[in-house]
Protein backbone atom coordinates (compact mmCIF):
# COMPACT_ATOMS: atom_id res chain seq x y z
CA UNK A 1 0.00 0.00 0.00
CA UNK A 2 2.90 2.40 -0.62
CA UNK A 3 1.17 4.49 -3.29
CA UNK A 4 -1.12 7.25 -1.96
CA UNK A 5 -4.54 7.55 -3.61
CA UNK A 6 -7.11 10.33 -3.68
CA UNK A 7 -9.74 9.45 -1.10
CA UNK A 8 -12.69 10.88 -3.03
CA UNK A 9 -11.71 8.91 -6.13
CA UNK A 10 -11.46 5.74 -4.05
CA UNK A 11 -14.92 6.34 -2.59
CA UNK A 12 -16.24 6.77 -6.13
CA UNK A 13 -14.64 3.42 -7.06
CA UNK A 14 -16.37 1.60 -4.19
CA UNK A 15 -13.61 1.65 -1.59
CA UNK A 16 -15.00 1.69 1.92
CA UNK A 17 -13.94 3.03 5.30
CA UNK A 18 -11.71 1.09 7.70
CA UNK A 19 -12.62 1.91 11.30
CA UNK A 20 -9.78 0.15 13.09
CA UNK A 21 -6.75 -2.04 12.47
CA UNK A 22 -6.60 -4.55 15.30
CA UNK A 23 -3.75 -6.67 13.91
CA UNK A 24 -1.32 -6.24 11.03
CA UNK A 25 1.53 -8.23 9.46
CA UNK A 26 2.65 -6.75 6.12
CA UNK A 27 -1.06 -6.14 5.42
CA UNK A 28 -4.19 -5.84 7.55
CA UNK A 29 -4.86 -9.09 9.40
CA UNK A 30 -7.80 -8.21 11.66
CA UNK A 31 -9.95 -5.13 12.08
CA UNK A 32 -13.23 -3.36 11.43
CA UNK A 33 -14.37 -1.96 8.11
CA UNK A 34 -17.48 -1.27 6.12
CA UNK A 35 -18.72 -4.09 3.89
CA UNK A 36 -21.53 -2.92 1.62
CA UNK A 37 -21.78 0.17 3.81
CA UNK A 38 -22.27 -1.75 7.07
CA UNK A 39 -19.67 -2.31 9.83
CA UNK A 40 -18.01 -5.74 9.90
CA UNK A 41 -15.05 -7.39 11.52
CA UNK A 42 -12.56 -8.80 9.03
CA UNK A 43 -9.92 -11.46 9.62
CA UNK A 44 -7.30 -12.65 7.14
CA UNK A 45 -7.82 -16.23 5.97
CA UNK A 46 -5.02 -16.34 3.36
CA UNK A 47 -3.33 -13.93 0.92
CA UNK A 48 -6.04 -11.33 0.16
CA UNK A 49 -9.02 -13.40 1.33
CA UNK A 50 -10.85 -12.47 4.51
CA UNK A 51 -13.65 -13.80 6.71
CA UNK A 52 -16.09 -10.97 7.45
CA UNK A 53 -18.99 -10.82 9.89
CA UNK A 54 -21.33 -8.03 11.06
CA UNK A 55 -20.72 -5.76 14.02
CA UNK A 56 -23.73 -4.31 15.79
CA UNK A 57 -23.98 -0.62 16.68
CA UNK A 58 -23.08 -1.14 20.35
CA UNK A 59 -19.96 -3.17 19.52
CA UNK A 60 -18.92 -0.65 16.90
CA UNK A 61 -19.22 2.21 19.40
CA UNK A 62 -17.04 0.33 21.90
CA UNK A 63 -14.48 -0.63 19.23
CA UNK A 64 -14.28 2.96 18.03
CA UNK A 65 -13.81 4.23 21.58
CA UNK A 66 -11.01 1.70 22.11
CA UNK A 67 -9.43 2.65 18.78
CA UNK A 68 -9.56 6.36 19.66
CA UNK A 69 -7.64 5.65 22.89
CA UNK A 70 -4.97 3.83 20.89
CA UNK A 71 -4.82 6.55 18.20
CA UNK A 72 -4.39 9.25 20.85
CA UNK A 73 -1.54 7.29 22.43
CA UNK A 74 0.07 6.76 19.02
CA UNK A 75 -0.04 10.49 18.30
CA UNK A 76 1.73 11.15 21.61
CA UNK A 77 4.23 8.39 20.87
CA UNK A 78 5.06 9.79 17.42
CA UNK A 79 5.46 13.26 18.98
CA UNK A 80 7.95 11.83 21.49
CA UNK A 81 5.75 12.48 24.52
CA UNK A 82 4.81 8.83 25.25
CA UNK A 83 7.06 5.83 25.79
CA UNK A 84 6.40 2.35 24.34
CA UNK A 85 5.66 0.98 27.81
CA UNK A 86 2.69 3.37 28.07
CA UNK A 87 0.90 1.67 25.13
CA UNK A 88 -2.68 1.10 26.32
CA UNK A 89 -2.58 -2.50 25.05
CA UNK A 90 0.18 -3.35 27.53
CA UNK A 91 -2.47 -3.97 30.18
CA UNK A 92 -2.78 -2.07 33.41
CA UNK A 93 -1.88 1.22 31.72
CA UNK A 94 -5.37 2.50 30.81
CA UNK A 95 -8.28 1.10 32.81
CA UNK A 96 -10.90 2.04 30.21
CA UNK A 97 -8.89 0.43 27.40
CA UNK A 98 -8.59 -2.74 29.48
CA UNK A 99 -12.33 -2.69 30.20
CA UNK A 100 -13.18 -2.23 26.50
CA UNK A 101 -10.83 -5.05 25.53
CA UNK A 102 -12.57 -7.41 27.97
CA UNK A 103 -16.04 -6.38 26.77
CA UNK A 104 -15.14 -6.85 23.10
CA UNK A 105 -13.16 -10.08 23.27
CA UNK A 106 -16.20 -12.43 22.99
CA UNK A 107 -17.36 -10.66 19.80
CA UNK A 108 -14.04 -10.99 18.01
CA UNK A 109 -14.14 -14.73 17.39
CA UNK A 110 -14.69 -15.62 13.76
CA UNK A 111 -18.11 -17.28 13.43
CA UNK A 112 -18.43 -20.82 12.07
CA UNK A 113 -19.72 -19.68 8.68
CA UNK A 114 -18.54 -16.15 7.93
CA UNK A 115 -18.90 -14.45 4.61
CA UNK A 116 -15.62 -14.79 2.65
CA UNK A 117 -14.41 -11.92 0.46
CA UNK A 118 -11.21 -10.70 -1.15
CA UNK A 119 -9.85 -7.30 -0.24
CA UNK A 120 -8.07 -4.63 -2.22
CA UNK A 121 -6.38 -2.01 -0.03
CA UNK A 122 -5.48 1.58 -1.00
CA UNK A 123 -3.59 4.15 1.10
CA UNK A 124 -4.96 7.66 1.52
CA UNK A 125 -3.24 10.90 2.56
CA UNK A 126 -2.94 11.88 6.20
CA UNK A 127 -1.79 10.42 9.49
CA UNK A 128 -1.48 6.64 9.70
CA UNK A 129 -3.71 6.23 12.76
CA UNK A 130 -6.61 8.64 13.19
CA UNK A 131 -9.29 8.72 15.88
CA UNK A 132 -11.86 7.85 13.18
CA UNK A 133 -9.84 5.09 11.47
CA UNK A 134 -6.70 4.46 9.45
CA UNK A 135 -5.02 5.90 6.38
CA UNK A 136 -6.40 3.35 3.93
CA UNK A 137 -9.65 2.14 2.43
CA UNK A 138 -10.80 -1.27 1.23
CA UNK A 139 -12.80 -2.60 -1.69
CA UNK A 140 -14.38 -6.03 -1.25
CA UNK A 141 -15.04 -8.58 -3.97
CA UNK A 142 -16.52 -12.08 -3.86
CA UNK A 143 -13.88 -14.72 -3.18
CA UNK A 144 -13.14 -17.11 -6.03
Amino acid sequence: MAEIWDEQELIGEGFERVFAELDRYDAPVFGLAEVDGEPHYFRLVYEDTYAVWPVDAAQLALERERWALFAAWHTRYEAGTAEPDTHPGAGGVDARYDELTALLLPHRDTPAEPRVLTAQWRSTPGPRYRPDGVDYRVRWRPAD
